[in-house]
């Protein structure tokens, strides 16, 4: 996707952007002259605000030694909030707890 400029919106632009705003993604019609857009496309973009660069887009890479695997799990609030309370990284945590918890017990 090339990166070409459209100029500037002038001030005759009669679209009703609050109801544009409101549409569900159902709504929206998407054609060859507003076409989907890849990973690939955001690779090296800039982020500009008020025309000064301020940063590169990021992508996350493959996982490329998938060691662990995604669940999704109930816990009591008791013991999440107190996982979270420990600051980023609790799901590292909470996974080295019960990794510590499976050497003391059988898991049988």
């Amino acid at each position: 996707m090339k990166n070409v400029s459209t100029g500037k919106i002038t001030p005759i632009d009669r679209t009703d952007w609050p109801r544009v705003c409101a549409m569900p993604d159902a709504e929206i019609r998407h054609n060859a002259d507003s076409p989907r857009t890849t990973i690939s496309d955001w690779e090296g973009a800039a982020l500009k605000q008020g025309g000064v660069e301020a940063g590169h887009a990021k992508t996350r890479g493959p996982n490329r030694r998938p060691t662990k695997e995604q669940v999704e799990v109930r816990y009591s609030p008791e013991v999440l909030a107190a996982f979270r309370a420990t600051g980023r990284g609790w799901q590292t945590r909470m996974d080295e707890a019960l990794r510590d918890w499976l050497k003391n017990h059988s898991p049988m």
